[in-house]
């Protein structure tokens, strides 16, 4: 399987010649997927999907189905999401879709927590959204966000401790300058390494195998 970063939290995994897209938000560019299968979104905020990215990809691929949580289907009027809740196993093409947690990492008390869920794909990969929920199988290879209004790059390394996954690269990192960026990668890999584990410096377009 082959998972390529797209930009800020979005991701294309590949797995015989099939397609998943994951989180296509206000912040991606153009997500073509010649083979899609499905859709997750972790939960409504507009980084993590918006109406012109969905509507683009139903285009493309008419029926198509997406994932989310409650907060998702609410958000995303119209667009016929599938609920699906923490503990829940999805299967679409090849990919064998479980999901984690249930709420969005707190911001500050003043913002209400939405539902947000984390995906592990195949038993390999997994990808928390927005939140440090940990699953609780091992991990081969784990997207860990680096920027974001609800990040402390301390809590993402004990995270990446926890989980210990064999290899980590960097998402949710549009809000980041080129030197924030480097700190977090750097953080991030410090981190992984912890477990012996090893990072990829992945940029928009690049790819690794899990």
């Amino acid at each position: 399987m082959r998972v390529t970063k797209r930009e800020h939290a979005c991701m294309i995994l590949d797995d015989e010649g099939q397609q998943l897209v994951i989180d296509p938000g206000n912040q991606s560019g153009a997500v073509t997927a010649p083979g899609l299968v499905a859709i997750v979104i972790t939960h409504e905020h507009a980084d993590h999907w918006d109406a012109e990215h969905l509507e683009a990809l139903r285009a493309a691929h008419p029926g198509v189905p997406i994932y989310g949580p409650e907060g998702v289907a609410q958000a995303a009027e119209g667009f016929d999401v599938s609920v699906v809740h923490a503990g829940e196993r999805v299967t679409a093409g090849p990919f064998r879709l479980r999901f984690f947690g249930g709420e969005h990492a707190i911001i500050h008390r003043s913002i209400p927590v939405v539902d947000n869920l984390g995906v592990l794909v195949n038993e390999r990969f997994y990808y928390p959204g927005d939140s440090y929920a940990v699953p609780d199988v091992p991990v081969a290879l784990l997207a860990a966000p680096a920027g974001a209004p609800w990040l402390k790059i301390g809590d993402v390394m004990d995270f990446v401790v926890e989980v210990a996954p064999r290899a980590t690269f960097a998402v949710h990192d549009a809000p980041l300058s080129e030197m924030g960026l480097g700190m977090a990668h750097a953080r991030i890999e410090g981190a992984v390494s912890h477990g012996g584990g090893e990072h990829h410096r992945l940029g928009v377009g690049d790819s690794v195998e899990v």
